[in-house]
C-alpha cells in the first residue's frame, strides 16, 4: 500500500500561553504543500520493518513511523507485523512535519491495511501521543491549529500558490526552541483573524506581507544565516519570506512562476536542499 506524506508550512504561528507540563497553548495557520515522502506499507508475519532511501533516517524506535505502527499494534491488538518503507523526499528537523506527516500516513494506512474500524478523531487522539503535528498532517490542507496542536478547524483552501523552499545545512530541536521562547517578550503577535479572512479572499499579498511566525525571535537570534535566506529571497522577486515551525526551513510566496525560478536556481548554487513547490 503506496501512501503520499505531505509536508506542512506555518502561514502563522502563535503562543499565546503555557500549560502547567510545559506545552506552550498555540494558534497557527497550518498549510500542506507539494512537497511528499512516500510511504509502503505492507503485512508481515510479525515486528516491525523499517527501510528508507536516506542513511542518515533511523529505522529503529526513534522514527516516528515506527513509533506509530507500534501504538497501533499495541492499542488494537494486531497479530502480525509491518513492513514500512520510507522514500524521503521532505527535509527531517526543518519545520516541516516530515516526521509528523510520515506517522499519521503510518496511522491511516494501518487502519485500511488491518481493517480496523474506528473514527478520525479516535485516530487523531492515538496521533496526538506521537507528536502535536501529526492530527493537523490527517486531515491536511488549510486549516486553523490551536490548543498544543489538536484542535483543528478546516479553512477555505489556499491552493495553488508558488513556494519556493530553503533547508539549510543545517537542523534544529524544536524541544530547545520552544525552551528558549519567553512569551512574555513576544511584542508583534500574528493578526490570525485578518490572515483567516485573507484566506478566504485568497489574497496572497497580504498573506505574503503579514504572516507571522514568533519563533522566528529565537531561531533567526541564533541562526544569522536565515536572516541572510530571507532578504535573499525578497530580492529575488519574493512576496514575502518567513520560516516554518521552529525552523530552519524558509519559504517565500512568488506570484509569477519565472521569478520563482530565478529565486530558485540562485539559491540552489548554495544549497542542497531547494524545492519549488505549491500550496495544495
Amino acid at each position: 500500500m503506496l501512501l503520499k506524506a505531505y509536508a506542512k508550512i506555518n502561514i502563522s504561528l502563535d503562543a499565546v500561553g503555557k500549560r502547567e507540563d510545559g506545552y506552550h497553548l498555540l494558534r497557527m495557520i497550518m498549510q500542506s504543500i507539494d512537497l511528499y515522502d512516500l510511504i509502503n506499507i505492507n503485512k508481515i508475519d510479525n515486528g516491525i520493518k523499517i527501510t528508507s532511501n536516506k542513511p542518515y533516517v533511523p529505522t529503529d524506535e526513534r522514527n516516528l513511523a515506527y513509533k506509530a505502527s507500534k501504538l497501533f499494534m499495541d492499542k488494537y491488538d494486531i497479530k502480525g507485523g509491518v513492513e514500512i518503507d520510507i522514500k524521503k523526499n521532505i527535509p527531517v528537523a526543518a519545520g516541516l512535519a516530515g516526521g509528523s506527516t510520515d506517522a499519521a500516513a503510518v496511522l491511516k494506512g494501518m487502519r485500511h491495511l488491518y481493517n480496523i474500524n474506528i473514527s478520525d478523531e479516535e485516530i487523531m487522539e492515538l496521533g496526538l501521543q506521537i507528536g502535536a503535528d501529526v492530527p493537523y498532517c490527517m486531515v491536511g490542507g488549510t486549516a486553523l491549529c490551536e490548543g498544543i496542536g489538536e484542535k483543528i478547524t478546516k479553512l477555505k483552501d489556499f491552493k495553488n500558490h508558488i513556494l519556493v523552499v530553503v533547508k539549510p545545512p543545517f537542523g534544529v530541536s524544536t524541544k530547545e526552541v520552544y525552551q528558549s521562547l519567553d512569551i512574555g517578550k513576544i511584542y508583534k503577535h500574528p493578526d490570525t483573524e485578518a490572515l483567516i479572512k485573507a484566506i478566504e479572499n485568497d489574497n496572497i499579498e497580504f498573506i505574503s506581507g503579514n504572516m507571522k511566525n514568533v519563533l522566528e525571535n529565537v531561531t533567526l537570534r541564533k541562526h544569522r544565516i536565515l536572516k541572510d535566506i530571507k532578504y535573499e529571497m525578497l530580492k529575488y522577486g519574493a512576496l514575502g519570506a518567513m520560516m516554518s515551525g521552529s525552523g530552519p526551513t524558509i519559504f517565500a510566496f512568488f506570484d509569477d512562476m519565472l521569478k520563482a525560478q530565478y529565486c530558485f536556481e540562485k539559491l540552489k548554487s548554495k544549497y542542497n536542499e531547494v524545492f519549488i513547490t505549491r500550496t495544495i
